[in-house]
């Protein structure tokens, strides 16, 4: 099963479904075809995103080396499922991610509605194999909250929520959100680039991790220097900004909504894994004080005019160590609560052992190309080699199947009569 694959929108589906008086804010796609391609025997079809703070991001429509052209229609997605061996598939948008989450409520609401009721209309009658994700702003606490309720009495059964929130996900004005997916059974996943888009910036902050991936189109096109080699190490090393997963994730625990609200669960999409081994030995490390750190260690800056029991900007170093205010470790809240998925991640796999085997899962990122789409039983034969049965059933599909409530003990489902 995969926890990270995306619809390809209609390119007009915002400008036909919005509210009238914002259609033209709309996001949309506009579809070109070259005479003849850039290089020999590439790509000549491209896609060119119309929308604030990314007008221009222009891409390859993903033909997939050869086969069919992924163009978002269920029963496509499926006999694309089939030929990757797939059986089922958590589903987020495309590029209308980049408009879902910005700092306009009324636009990114108005998106949302259009986004999430196309997935009822179009994608519910496929439950069993495709769990399309209901995608709610924060930037109005009741509204979205409305929002949660709205999609979970159409049938969805899963949110959406962005990498850059509003306030930080520790922040207790969230708390009726996580109290309403909770209720309604709606696990939260958040998805990489997403979120930060300012409508009055041309280039939202969110852009620039998509901007990162022209450092890799420049570094083809001549020879590489070390500060490129460098960076491209560095950033494919973690897959993604280092800030954006560890700082949700200890938002989360730290802030204390896995504690109340224990039945929830997080997953985060599209950040790789193997980082989380060191993160979770770190979080736990935060809250004691370890071998050769002296507890009554004092540092700061002394004032020669105070007495030495008022000194404001001295403090002992170590003394927060013991006070974690939750009754739980830090990392038994990401094992019970927390799911990471990648693609492509060896070293993830073998930490399991470390991390909580329910703290991965995988997912082929279908239908983009940095993903595992019409390879990933190569992809999966090279990063489970040597795993058991068990492990390997848990992190392909078991953990997400629990998650969102796909039923493990179901066969291949058909296509349609009338597909």
């Amino acid at each position: 099963m995969s926890g990270d694959s995306h619809i390809i929108e209609p390119i007009d589906l915002f400008k036909t479904r919005l509210p009238k008086h914002l259609r033209e804010r709309a996001l949309w796609e506009e579809e070109f075809t070259l005479e003849e391609p850039i290089v020999p025997g590439g790509h000549t079809e491209f896609k060119k995103l119309h929308t604030i703070g990314f007008d221009g991001w222009t891409i390859s429509k993903y033909r997939q080396l050869g086969g069919e052209t992924p163009d978002g229609d269920p029963d496509h997605i499926i006999r694309d499922m089939n030929l990757d061996g797939v059986d089922a598939s958590v589903m987020f948008p495309n590029l209308s991610l980049f408009v879902l989450f910005t700092d306009d409520h009324e636009l990114s609401m108005a998106h949302a509605r259009v986004w999430n009721d196309y997935l009822v209309e179009r994608y519910l009658p496929y439950k069993d194999r495709l769990r399309p994700t209901a995608a709610i702003p924060l930037t109005d606490v009741p509204e979205a909250v409305a929002e949660i309720e709205r999609c979970a009495r159409l049938g969805l059964g899963a949110i959406l929520l962005p990498e850059i929130p509003p306030l930080p996900y520790y922040s207790r004005e969230y708390d009726p959100v996580w109290a309403a997916a909770q209720a309604h059974g709606m696990p939260v996943f958040i998805h990489v680039a997403t979120g930060g888009v300012k409508v009055k910036e041309e280039v939202s902050g969110t852009a620039m991790t998509v901007r990162g991936l022209m450092t890799a189109v420049n570094m083809g096109k001549g020879n590489l220097t070390d500060d490129m080699v460098a960076g491209r190490t560095m950033g494919r090393a973690v897959g993604s900004d280092i800030s954006g997963p560890q700082g949700i994730l200890s938002s989360l625990v730290g802030g204390g909504v896995c504690e109340r609200f224990p039945e929830l669960h997080f997953n985060l999409i599209e950040y790789t894994a193997g980082w989380l081994v060191s993160y979770m030995g770190y979080m736990d490390k935060s809250w004691k004080t370890g071998i050769g750190q002296d507890p009554d260690w004092w540092l700061g800056f002394w004032d020669d005019s105070r007495p030495p029991k008022e000194q404001p900007s001295m403090g002992r170093l170590f003394a927060i160590n013991a006070r974690w205010p939750y009754p739980l470790k830090p990392t038994e809240y990401v094992r019970r609560q927390i799911h990471v998925q990648f693609a492509d991640d060896p070293t993830a796999v073998k930490a399991r052992h470390i991390t909580g085997l329910s703290t991965i899962m995988w997912g082929n990122d279908y239908p983009h190309a940095e993903g595992t789409f019409r390879s990933s039983a190569e992809c999966i034969a090279e990063n489970f080699e040597g795993v058991d049965d068990e492990d390997r059933a848990a992190i392909l599909g078991g953990t997400l199947a629990d998650v969102v409530g796909f039923d493990k003990s179901k066969k291949l489902a058909p296509l349609p009569q009338d597909a």
